[in-house]
């Protein structure tokens, strides 16, 4: 038991060693689970691969390079087992592939992956062949020639049509999937992205439900990379119109994406996981997103539970949960949804990228001063 526990903390520090928004004291509805992450629903492995290398003036194929691939497998990257599903799309100047057949199906039976725009291809196909090569002598073809990927954005930062994203980086992501806390900021597919203009990425947070709301656990993952400066709100507060500096050299508008995976071991049916994933577009408003023209704003959300949902013969027997008892979830999903992206904003770090482009963090420092002045933190 002692080395067990020794083990965890040791997986703690090591994954967050960076402050987190509720180490900065800031105020957030419902409680998380053990590691504030998606990975707290039992079963679901995140890995990411992230590339960072070169500096200086923009040469279109060698860099400088910021991106990276992130990969979220809902039940662990040695299953392939399909889960319940459902998307939705606040504002579609994105792209996230599969989703004809999630809407079709109500499942999904690959990894949800996220990198940048021009990568979205390359990404879809090594998916396929990293299954492939993973089933090879199986008659077994599923989804895996139909997986979800999602991107956002990071030509600000990133040398985006130097293609540096190659497959091995897709399978390096897919093989370092685990279970436990998370690296967040700028990491994985996150690494070059912007949130209302400061510097931002991936995050994560979960909520768990009291044991008299049946104890379900909601789970988020954000690639966030969207927003106004002026429109940035958080923990209630304007934090955006009083931290009007620190502004990359960029028109400061509503561009950009934000790509959300919303996971939880409740048993919802697919048109209960279309009604939870909705929700998530609330979250993001509270930030101050508002799903802006040239914004992808695309989010898909699934369930654990129901494990005869991949059932191929017979009759598969699920549960459902009421939908009078539905309300605590999209509670949940509403908060996580707002954490994962604080915490991707406090994790970041400033970024220097393509011509010397650079993002500055949110200075943590200034951030509970604010905080403090509207009463929000004492």
């Amino acid at each position: 038991m002692f080395l067990l526990a020794l083990s965890l903390l040791t997986c703690l520090v090591n994954a967050q060693t960076k402050p987190r928004a509720r180490d900065l004291g800031i105020p957030f509805d419902g409680t998380p689970g053990t590691y504030n992450a998606i990975t707290d629903v039992a079963g679901v492995e995140v890995g990411f691969k992230t590339l960072i290398s070169g500096s200086g003036k923009l040469v279109v194929g060698k860099g400088p390079v910021r991106t990276g691939v992130t990969a979220i497998f809902p039940k662990g990257k040695g299953s392939l087992e399909r889960v319940f599903a459902a998307w939705f799309t606040l504002n579609g100047n994105g792209e996230m592939t599969g989703t004809t057949w999630v809407e079709e199906s109500g499942g999904l039976g690959t990894p949800v992956m996220i990198t940048n725009t021009h990568s979205v291809g390359l990404v879809r196909d090594a998916v396929i062949e990293w299954y492939a090569r993973k089933v090879k002598g199986s008659n077994y073809s599923g989804d895996i020639s139909l997986p979800v990927v999602a991107e956002t954005w990071d030509g600000f930062l990133n040398d985006i049509n130097g293609f540096h994203v190659k497959k091995e980086h897709v399978f390096e992501a897919m093989e370092s999937a685990k279970s436990g806390p998370l690296q967040e900021g700028n990491v994985g597919g996150g690494t070059g992205m912007i949130a209302h203009a400061f510097k931002a990425g991936t995050g994560t947070a979960s909520r768990k439900l009291e044991a008299s709301k049946g104890g379900y656990t909601v789970g988020v993952i954000v690639q966030a990379n969207y927003g106004a400066r002026d429109l940035l709100t958080i923990a209630g507060v304007p934090v955006g119109k009083e931290i009007t500096d620190l502004m990359p050299v960029r028109k400061d508008d509503d561009q950009g994406s934000i790509i959300v995976v919303v996971a939880t071991d409740a048993p919802l049916l697919p048109h209960q996981l279309k009604r939870i994933v909705t929700r998530v577009a609330l979250g993001v408003g509270v930030m101050g997103g508002r799903g802006g023209n040239s914004s992808g704003d695309i989010f898909i959300a699934f369930s654990t539970a129901n494990p005869e949902a991949s059932k191929n013969e017979g009759i598969a027997h699920l549960e459902m949960l009421p939908n009078d008892q539905i309300n605590p979830l999209f509670n949940a999903t509403v908060s996580a949804t707002e954490e994962a992206i604080v915490n991707a904003m406090v994790a970041a770090e400033t970024m220097e990228g393509v011509n010397g482009n650079k993002v500055y963090a949110i200075p943590h420092d200034r951030l509970v001063t604010i905080l403090k002045k509207y009463g929000r933190i004492k």
